[in-house]
């Protein structure tokens, strides 16, 4: 117990200090959300990586999915790599960093309103994104609070509590550039520490060989006689597989907390290292996390829920509890990194895109446009830092709702990522990629997928979840396309010479 708590005043006390060291950058709007857009190659890989993989991964979709699929759930962690990372970086990378800094866009419901001319895009798309960012927010907090209290015997709602309070302090003194410093160091602990616990639970196991052999004799949910299907390439259920695939590779190109890391890095050098550092973090930390929960089974059955499912939640910190204390001091702080890093990037991208989108609508012009009535350097000096700290304001708000949630979950970490992911890739993911390529998206279209993301989302959750809502949020994203490709053609284009100034950026 000396050991854990020991390294984790050492971990929150670094934290800390770099949210203090790094306040003197976060006074303007563009250094408390993207860093003045000159966040290095490194600091933005592990802080896109790190954003990405967090207790959700680790402790809900690695339990879950590794009871369901096995060993086959690996190919999720391979998806995230391939998908979620590598191609993601290279199709959305330059492209997003070009676009959005020759518009001047601070964040994605920015993008829609000034790529689409439509102030109404802009609102909308800023309540989508903090409405359907709490579940997700709230899913984390019960990863890391499940695991913490497994590790130390703290009550679960302590464990919430101290998680929020520590993510407000740094995010509020630092902002992103914070933020993505304390990215990095928890991305090192993640690196290590995912290594030495698959190593200390195939250890437990008898080793890869004997573990793989406990695993093929197990038999499947449905056949007593059919063993085999955990340890096989494709598990016993692939198609559902493919769902969760899907949903938690190709979702993160239309999360504004994802995407938002691609304007905030230096120069398109710096997306080409990126891209590989980025890529080589997800085949370690996700295929690694997935993995492991590939072995759940081996640990016995989990816990029984009041309504009489299994507690997959419980999953993951049941194979910990029998590893020795050092190693469940080093998967505390996996966990916490991981988690925390995710936090800090979902409030920080709610509170600013509530205060520039919602409260704060600036006038905005294409490149070349003069506005009438610009207001003096001084005041405009003032009215920067007067949004700064309204966004301060707002990630304590936003953390109170996410607690409350969290507090009182109402299903799995799964299902609470489900249902934020479907929305809001569902919602943002065609119109955003398709607007960086397509000169042709029409503002329609935008609307029209917007409806089509959050509507299927919302439904299939008020009529009792008939679509599992993974598989419902990997159905919203890609039914995103055809939608706006067809409305597209159907409805007026943008002015010709608006979509020209726009894509001047790739000249």
């Amino acid at each position: 117990m000396f050991i854990k708590i020991l390294l984790t005043i050492l971990f929150v006390g670094l934290m800390v200090f770099v949210g203090i060291y790094s306040r003197k950058q976060a006074k303007s709007v563009d250094g408390f959300v993207l860093g003045g857009r000159a966040v290095g190659p490194w600091l933005t890989a592990f802080a896109y990586g790190t954003s990405y993989f967090s207790a959700v991964v680790f402790v809900g979709y690695a339990g879950q999915f590794g009871w369901k699929y096995g060993l086959s759930s690996t190919w999720i962690g391979v998806g995230n790599a391939l998908i979620g990372s590598l191609l993601a970086w290279i199709v959305l990378g330059r492209r997003t960093k070009l676009m959005t800094q020759h518009i001047e866009s601070r964040t994605m419901p920015d993008f829609f309103g000034t790529r689409f001319q439509s102030q109404g895009l802009r609102v909308t798309a800023s309540v989508i994104a903090f409405v359907f960012l709490i579940p997700y927010t709230a899913g984390v907090y019960k990863g890391i609070s499940t695991l913490f209290e497994m590790g130390f015997g703290i009550s679960y709602e302590y464990c919430v509590v101290i998680m929020a309070i520590l993510t407000a302090v740094y995010v509020i003194l630092g902002g992103y550039k914070a933020t993505a410093m304390n990215d990095f160091i928890q991305g090192i602990i993640m690196l290590f520490g995912i290594v030495v616990v698959i190593l200390a639970v195939l250890n437990n196991q008898g080793g890869l060989v004997a573990a793989f052999d406990k695993m093929a004799a197990l038999p499947a949910d449905n056949d007593a006689t059919a063993n085999g299907g955990f340890a096989s390439l494709f598990g016993p259920d692939p198609w559902n597989l493919l769902g969760v695939v899907v949903l938690t590779s190709l979702g993160t190109w239309g999360l504004p907390q994802m995407v938002g890391k691609f304007y905030s890095i230096t120069d398109e050098k710096a997306i080409r290292r990126g891209t590989i550092i980025s890529t080589i973090f997800a085949f370690i930390v996700a295929g690694g996390c997935y993995f492991l929960g590939g072995f759940g089974r081996l640990f016995g059955m989990p816990p029984m829920l009041a309504s009489g499912k299994l507690d997959f939640d419980a999953i993951v910190p049941s194979m910990l509890i029998t590893l020795p204390d050092v190693i469940i001091a080093l998967v505390v702080l996996l966990v916490l990194s991981a988690s925390m890093s995710t936090l800090a990037s979902l409030v920080l991208t709610s509170s600013s895109t509530m205060t520039l989108d919602l409260i704060y609508r600036d006038k905005k012009s294409l490149p070349g446009e003069v506005i009438e009535g610009s207001i003096d350097d001084e005041v405009s000096e003032r009215v920067e830092r007067r949004k700064v700290v309204i966004m301060r304001v707002l990630i304590v708000f936003f953390i109170v709702i996410s607690l409350l949630i969290a507090l009182n979950p109402p299903t799995f970490i799964a299902q609470l990522m489900g249902i934020s992911w479907g929305a809001l890739a569902g919602a943002f993911l065609a119109p955003f990629m398709l607007g960086l390529y397509w000169r042709g998206v029409t503002t329609l279209s935008v609307w029209a997928c917007f409806i089509w993301g959050v509507g299927l989302t919302v439904v299939n959750m008020l009529i009792g979840n008939p679509i599992n809502p993974i598989n419902c949020g990997a159905i919203a994203m890609i039914g995103g396309f055809p939608v706006v490709w067809i409305v597209s053609l159907l409805t007026p284009s943008l002015p010709k010479s608006v979509t020209d100034n726009i894509f001047e950026c790739y000249k």
